[in-house]
């Protein structure tokens, strides 16, 4: 009856740990995704992508295919939005997120720019993982 107790408090105990660490893995990811608006909405590019993996194993999926690489990625975004205007405001909406692992997280979401040329949007899945105790995206599927 003991060896029924403690077995039953110690799954009751890891399965409150990993719901506490669930969360404050989501509420990572979601500051870090309203950081990246924040950022874009003020035209700072290389604010936005702060939150990439800074590699050349960065993979960004998109219309035009695979780009690999953090900086390709960079210019792939100043080429694509050379100006505020263009950029206009970005609106993520994150429909769900699933922790993978302690290190690694899937989200998708949806994505909106209201632009004084017309609004554009699509959809998003993403990678994170924690790399050096940092979280970033290390690939991005954006339609």
């Amino acid at each position: 009856m003991k060896k029924y107790l403690l077995i039953s408090f110690l799954s009751l105990l890891s399965t409150k740990f990993y719901s506490q660490t669930e969360n404050k893995i989501i509420s990572t990811i979601e500051k870090a995704m309203h950081a990246q608006e924040l950022a874009w909405n003020k035209g700072d590019i290389e604010g936005f992508m702060a939150y990439y993996w800074n590699s050349d194993s960065l993979k960004f999926i998109g219309k035009n295919g695979i780009t690999f690489g953090w900086q390709s990625t960079l210019d792939n975004y100043k080429k694509s939005y050379p100006d505020k205007a263009t950029m206009g405001e970005l609106n993520f909406s994150i429909v769900s997120v699933e922790l993978l692992s302690e290190n690694s997280c899937y989200v998708i979401g949806s994505w909106n720019l209201k632009r004084k040329k017309g609004n554009v949007g699509g959809f998003y899945t993403l990678l994170w993982k924690k790399i050096k105790g940092q979280w970033v995206i290390v690939s991005d599927h954006t339609s």
